[in-house]
């Protein structure tokens, strides 16, 4: 680790000293580059430095300890257990900031929300997923483009796809794949009895064109008028698309754009990208199946959170995190599950000896 560390530590004075160089100044591109890589290694330098320090402080204490001087070697003993663990615990957070990096972090991604189980009240959730992470995504400073957004009556969603860009969009969001389950009293139920439904949600990292093979005779493409809530029409020309992979099945809907063409080459995008998930899928079945955890698994079958109203309770189930403030979390506010999730993910990689 000492050697992977003292590397980082080198490339990052190298990237220090071009930033002092006149002549990178005059590219603004090269620049920005520069300084966008020497600040991700930064926080990694500063822990290495301060564990540095600290392996000095620790090894003068420890030659204290044999100074004959009683008084010293007093001094000497509460420094050690006062260092200790600080090192242990420096030790420890950079073995979490040295956990390789999925290559797809820093993608955009394509969104996609479905209702399940539960009828209109599903459709309901799945809506409150939708503005859930359209405020997450403005606090974050994202852009949250909707793509496609199907709805079975106002405020009932049936389906959406929105596409989602800005700075380590999929690292945050990869984990928010599964099935989202509620319980609550709907407002149509007189009873007052707890009602439970669900909403699924898959997160695809985006994926360009022509980075997937796909054969032009294997796609059935239909266009058709686009239509809004309540069958009304967005506009009265063909120029919404349907596109049908005939070898898997999948079928992607784009109406968002006025323009057909515009909207084929979303719908295209997405197949790419859904088709690209399904090869990582069946990547990561094989390289999990040893792994007892699976934070990361994105199987989209599985139910990953519960949204508990009546007790005000949000519960992530692969994590066994259970957090009482469900109103401010479905307001946008999720990053502390969020980064729940991504450091048991870092963890486990640990455990598993990924370093």
């Amino acid at each position: 680790m000492l050697g992977k560390l003292k590397n980082i530590k080198d490339k990052f004075d190298v990237l220090t000293e071009k930033l002092s160089d006149p002549e990178i100044h005059k590219d603004r591109d090269q620049m920005k580059d520069i300084g966008k890589e020497r600040a991700k290694l930064e926080p990694i330098v500063t822990k290495y430095e301060n564990l540095l320090k600290i392996d000095d402080d620790l090894k003068q204490a420890k030659e204290l300890l044999n100074s004959g001087d009683p008084e010293m070697t007093e001094m000497a003993e509460a420094e050690i257990d006062e260092l200790t663990p600080v090192k242990e615990k420096l030790t420890e957070e950079l073995k979490m900031l040295l956990v390789p990096k999925d290559p797809n972090d820093s993608k955009d991604i394509y969104l996609e929300i479905r209702a399940g189980t539960g009828g209109d009240e599903a459709g309901l959730f799945a809506n409150d997923l939708y503005r859930m992470y359209q405020k997450y995504s403005e606090r974050m400073g994202w852009t949250f483009t909707t793509v496609d957004y199907n709805e079975t009556n106002p405020g009932v969603l049936k389906e959406a796809i929105i596409e989602v860009s800005g700075d380590e969009v999929y690292g945050k969001m990869k984990f928010e794949s599964g099935v989202h389950r509620v319980q609550r009293v709907p407002a149509t139920e007189t009873q007052g009895r707890v009602h439970t439904s669900a909403a699924s949600v898959a997160v695809l990292p985006m994926t360009e064109i022509e980075d997937v093979e796909i054969n032009e005779k294997d796609l059935k493409i239909d266009t058709y008028r686009s239509q809004g809530a309540g069958g009304q029409h967005v506009n009265t020309s063909d120029s919404a698309v349907r596109i049908t992979h005939l070898p898997t099945g999948t079928v992607v809907t784009c109406q968002n754009e006025r323009s057909q063409l515009k909207n084929r080459h979303s719908a295209m995008k997405i197949l790419a990208s859904r088709l690209q998930e399904m090869n990582l899928q069946k990547a990561q079945e094989l390289e999990s199946a040893a792994r007892k955890l699976q934070v990361g698994s994105g199987d989209r079958s599985a139910k990953i959170r519960t949204y508990n109203f009546p007790q005000g309770r949000i519960t992530d189930h692969r994590i066994g995190l259970t957090l009482y403030k469900l109103d401010f979390m479905m307001d946008g506010n999720i990053s502390e599950l969020i980064e729940a999730l991504i450091l048991e993910d870092k963890a486990e990689k640990l455990k598993n000896g990924d370093l």
